[in-house]
């Protein structure tokens, strides 16, 4: 469907959107709770200089609670208004206010930690015996006092939060700069008609079975990226120093370690994840090799990944299909959790439909006390049933979470984020793997699952570890430019892709245009929980229920532990190499089946 014959928002009929009416009926409602903030910041800011008792303590974080969970409802529902239709200006409005709402929560509140901190550890442990309802906030306060070392005296932590909204600058500033400013020459399709690059375009190219095409729209991207090299080396060089400003001014030795401590990981969960996946680069090249000989190419080049290697299989599946397909791939993990999945695809979680202005891709957000939502633009193929079970997945996560928490517990880390969204993506992929029998549909799927392997687990980790050696670089006085950014790239590019893949001088500009990197060291976590993934998978099929009572107890359990303890827990332990060494042996089963499925053809 063109852009120009996508419907308007208004004409898209409700039995397809979601129903953000459950977190407010109208918008009233929300211009109301918006007044309400400055009066339970006032409430919250009455405590200060008072938490001297168990009863003073508790009634401070329930004021947080009330402030956190109002804030919460105030900007998923602007947000999510604004991604039905971004021309919208109403809710740009409201997304923005909502926004600088936030900052001055996040200001207000910021006394709160280094009061805590003023108290001794005795003195909180008696408070929690003295106070029974203490307890559930057990976890909050001992992690609090676990970063004692690192938390400043109430003014310096007060400055930084104020100081936070201008570190997003770099930021901000790639992000206006790369969906906005920056505009791509024209491609010559397979048509002949030459058509205006964009980001959204560029995957389609790349897919093109025009070998041709799909070289020009490789360089033509990359070589657009390379004539800003520097504006966007200076860009990247600014957000790694306002990393490193952070972590030296909380006293951390290095932005990693100020990032993970956020979540209590240790270091060498990150070291772990890249010596692993070096030990398994020969699958990686293994891989690349097989995709060599399935496209009959003599050697492959960069603008070769993304080209299916298996011919597509035409599987139309429409969106009621598609639930029927998630549901049934998910019946391992038990009658209630499909039966509460199905009320959640019947009952106003999922906005599928596309329309104009709609905010592209896929995400499962929500708001506490309210049943979580997922925004999708549905497209009748493989791929996007799989995006639908993956993102019910986050979704179920949330509503266990919320469901078994109160509000300071419910929140679970990145670093288990995309736990759940995965182990449902790998269920459904067994169950059409165990329906599979024609060796070319079979193929297909498989080429699917692997790719997933290579994209998630290989490409993230090559991120991550040029992410740690960039800031390393920083933090020890060395210079980062343009040229060391493309040198340190293209080394990395080549060892990752190996000898059956050409590395192509355009691609050393490829982290000019990677937006993780404004995120410090968070994309190791989509491998990290991609492995795990893998693992609570497995264990689901092959032990049963009890690998099924502890992953839903993985579920419930949303924030109330540190993230590796909780994951522990439920059979996979993060501190070991081999939930990362498991994931990559079934990549290396899965390469097995596929090069015996090719040899068969």
């Amino acid at each position: 469907m063109s852009e120009q014959k996508l419907p308007r928002r208004a004409e898209v009929d409700a039995s397809v959107k979601w129903r953000l009416e459950d977190i407010y009926a109208d918008d009233g409602k929300w211009e109301q709770d918006l007044a309400n903030l400055e009066k339970y910041i006032e409430t919250l800011s009455s405590y200060r200089g008072r938490i001297q008792t168990a009863s003073s303590l508790l009634g401070c974080l329930k004021q947080m609670e009330i402030l956190g969970e109002t804030m919460e409802r105030l900007y998923g529902y602007a947000q999510m208004r604004k991604d039905e239709d971004n021309t919208n200006s109403r809710y740009q409005g409201y997304a923005d206010r909502a926004a600088s709402a936030y900052v001055k929560v996040e200001q207000a509140a910021a006394f709160v930690q280094p009061e805590i901190l003023s108290c001794s550890e005795a003195t909180i442990q008696n408070w929690i015996h003295e106070e029974p309802e203490l307890e559930e906030f057990r976890h909050y306060l001992e992690d609090i006092m676990r970063q004692k070392p690192h938390t400043l005296p109430a003014e310096q932590e007060e400055l930084l939060a104020g100081a936070s909204e201008m570190a997003q600058a770099p930021g901000l500033i790639f992000g206006m700069f790369n969906d906005a400013d920056l505009t791509f020459p024209r491609v010559r399709g397979e048509d002949g008609e030459l058509t205006e690059l964009t980001h959204g375009r560029y995957i389609q190219f790349l897919e093109s079975s025009c070998r041709q095409v799909r070289e020009d729209a490789f360089k033509t991207m990359h070589n657009t990226y390379d004539q800003w090299k520097n504006t966007l080396a200076s860009t990247l060089n600014s957000a790694v120093k306002q990393s490193a400003f952070f972590a030296r001014s909380k006293r951390y030795a290095s932005s990693r370690t100020m990032s993970l401590d956020a979540n209590n990981i240790p270091e060498e969960v990150y070291d772990n994840l890249i010596a692993v996946v070096h030990n398994h680069l020969p699958s990686l090249h293994r891989y690349m090799a097989i995709r060599a000989d399935l496209l009959d190419l003599p050697h492959l080049h960069m603008w070769d990944l993304h080209v299916p290697m298996v011919a597509d299989m035409d599987l139309d599946i429409d969106y009621r299909e598609a639930k029927d397909m998630v549901v049934r791939g998910l019946q391992p993990l038990g009658s209630a959790y499909c039966r509460d999945l199905q009320n959640g695809l019947d009952s106003g979680w999922v906005d599928w439909f596309e329309n104009r202005g709609k905010t592209s891709g896929a995400y499962s957000w929500g708001a506490y006390g309210v049943h979580p939502f997922v925004l999708m633009n549905y497209q009748n193929n493989v791929d996007n049933m799989f995006t639908l079970a993956h993102e019910m997945g986050h979704a179920m996560h949330s509503y266990y979470s919320q469901a078994n928490q109160r509000y300071i517990n419910a929140g679970y880390s990145i670093f288990v984020a995309e736990v759940a969204s995965t182990v449902n993506e790998c269920l459904v992929m067994n169950q059409l793997l165990k329906e599979t029998r024609d060796p070319g549909r079979r193929m297909y799927l498989l080429n699917h699952y692997l790719n997933q392997f290579r994209g998630t687990v290989f490409r993230q980790t090559m991120f991550a570890e040029f992410e740690r050696d960039i800031h390393g670089q920083v933090e020890r006085g060395e210079p980062m430019t343009a040229e060391s950014l493309h040198e340190q790239y293209h080394q990395l590019n080549g060892r990752y892709h190996g000898q059956a893949v050409e590395n192509d001088r355009e691609a050393a500009a490829e982290w000019s245009r990677i937006p993780h990197f404004y995120r410090p060291f968070y994309v190791y976590q989509y491998a990290t929980g991609f492995s795990a993934a893998v693992a609570l998978a497995e264990a689901i099929l092959e032990e049963g229920q009890p690998a099924l009572d502890r992953y839903l107890g993985f579920l419930k359990a949303g924030g109330s532990d540190y993230p590796m303890e909780v994951l522990r827990q439920a059979g996979v332990d993060m501190r070991t190499p081999e939930p990362i060494a498991q994931a990559l042996r079934v990549f290396s089963q899965l390469l097995d089946e596929m090069e015996a499925l090719a040899k068969g053809q």
